[in-house]
């Protein structure tokens, strides 16, 4: 690693979204350590930086990498985030996203760590009292996922108060997209997220594409969701990175586009974006699904100078189509 670089640990980083966020960082001439155990990230994701394997429940792997690269700062991705299994496995999302993360900020307070961006997300909000939210809107999450998310939350600000820790949080809506050039994507197993299954029924590797429910209080009776482009995200990062520069102390902030998409409108998009038909099958509403959920984005474009380069559905799903295509999904 050369002296004048500047090493930053990822946790999560062979992941969707950590993957961009590592190109984002080299790109703003940091090194990323990507620090990841490949249970649901990917070996090949890793392409700006040295891989660590490791989990963050394992003390004595963290204390020896950060001990190695001395990073000024960590973005913490590394987490479990299925709602649904969240629900059925309370156990399992507790001990990774609050006890992981506990250990990792036992670790960085002792090595002398003082910097943390974290991957939260808008489920901390549960179900939402109006559109779009706020950063100050009520904190009530609906499931497990989104109450590890908070715990970690309520943590950063009692290890701010009293370790000096400077820390923000960036509370995501709906990620999606594809890096522009390709070079890292989308690809969970399974796979839950919608525009990468209607991308895989556009390709015919799925015979249709579920809704969950059509009966919304909405414009078309879908869910209406705000979609972000993950480059926009990891830019977002990388921004928050620079701000953590000022003190200590905690902060969130939304990250959202600031208007939504219903379902159908994706589907609509897509069917456009791929010139291919996408059958549709109308399921059963899921459990806890507000029929609205848009971030109000103000407070970090006013703070952190973001805006989102890809607001366009059109170019987020396009994105998603050219890595669906080249066979990133599957790599």
């Amino acid at each position: 690693m050369s002296s004048h670089s500047k090493p930053v640990l990822v946790t999560g980083g062979a992941g969707y979204i950590g993957s961009h966020a590592c190109k984002a960082l080299a790109s703003a001439g940091y090194t990323p350590i990507a620090y990841d155990n490949l249970v649901y990230g990917h070996r090949s994701a890793v392409r700006w930086g040295p891989l660590e394997e490791g989990d963050i429940l394992d003390r004595a792997r963290l204390d020896r990498v950060l001990s190695q690269y001395r990073p000024e700062a960590v973005m913490h991705f590394a987490a479990f985030c299925y709602v649904g299994e969240s629900v059925e496995n309370p156990a399992k999302y507790y001990r990774n996203n609050v006890v992981g993360t506990l250990t990792l900020l036992e670790a960085m307070r002792d090595q002398g760590v003082g910097k943390l961006v974290f991957s939260s997300t808008c489920s901390t909000y549960g179900v939402p009292e109006r559109n779009p939210i706020p950063e100050t809107h009520p904190q009530h999450p609906i499931n497990p996922y989104g109450w590890s998310k908070l715990m970690v939350e309520r943590m950063l600000r009692d290890f701010a108060t009293a370790h000096g820790l400077a820390a923000i949080a960036l509370r995501y809506f709906n990620a999606a997209g594809a890096d522009p050039q390709a070079e890292t994507g989308e690809s969970h197993d399974p796979e839950t997220h919608l525009i990468p299954l209607i991308l895989a029924a556009a390709a015919g590797e799925l015979p249709h594409i579920r809704v969950n429910g059509d009966d919304y209080d909405t414009e078309d009776g879908t869910c209406v969701r705000d979609y972000i482009h993950v480059t926009d995200l990891a830019d977002a990062h990388v921004r928050a990175l620079a701000k953590l520069q000022e003190g200590s102390g905690f902060s969130a902030y939304n990250l959202g586009n600031g208007q939504g998409f219903s379902v159908k409108q994706v589907i609509d998009t897509a069917r456009a974006v791929t010139g291919r038909p996408i059958p549709i099958l109308i399921g059963p509403r899921r459990a806890g699904d507000p029929d609205r959920l848009v971030g109000d984005a103000t407070r970090i474009r006013a703070e952190l100078g973001w805006s989102p380069g890809y607001a366009d559905l059109r170019e987020i799903i396009a994105t998603a189509w050219r890595w669906h295509t080249q066979g990133g999904a599957r790599g």
